[in-house]
């Protein structure tokens, strides 16, 4: 595991799992994203370069964000749980990136971590680095945790 990545805590296998499942046939599978490690405070996901693109080549800066937004809405739906209960969820609402360089090949890593856990919001500062560890993109996302609706 890289030196950034979050070693402190592992998701709960059944919650990886869960998560895992619910990418099915979203943006997430489709642009190859992974889940490696997921709590309320954070996780870490990656994705490949080959297919999420521009024109010329590089990874494409819209990419990039989608996977930090995810990793963050992620971990978000977990800290939605823990205040609302099962069936609470997580929306995005502001998007903030950063982007140093870009990749042409390979891997990114996209590492979250809590800056702000509420009731109500919970925010999250994303780097997204590349295989060799160097910062690619730095991302703030804000969320809004929803209790779960009626039937």
């Amino acid at each position: 595991m890289p030196s950034h990545a979050r070693s402190e805590t592992s998701a709960d296998p059944a919650v990886l799992a869960a998560m895992r499942e619910a990418m099915v046939g979203t943006l997430m599978e489709r642009t190859g994203m992974q889940v490696q490690d997921l709590d309320r405070r954070g996780g870490t996901m990656t994705m490949p370069v080959a297919g999420n693109t521009q024109p010329a080549g590089l990874l494409h800066g819209g990419a990039t964000i989608a996977l930090a937004e995810s990793v963050a809405s992620m971990a978000a739906i977990l800290q939605a749980r823990s205040v609302h209960g099962e069936g609470a969820q997580a929306v995005g609402t502001s998007v903030s990136a950063v982007h140093h360089r870009s990749a042409r090949t390979g891997v990114v890593i996209a590492t979250a971590r809590a800056l702000h856990l509420g009731r109500q919001v919970a925010t999250y500062l994303v780097e997204v680095l590349d295989e060799d560890e160097a910062l690619l993109s730095t991302v703030t996302v804000s969320t809004m945790l929803l209790a779960p609706r009626p039937a």
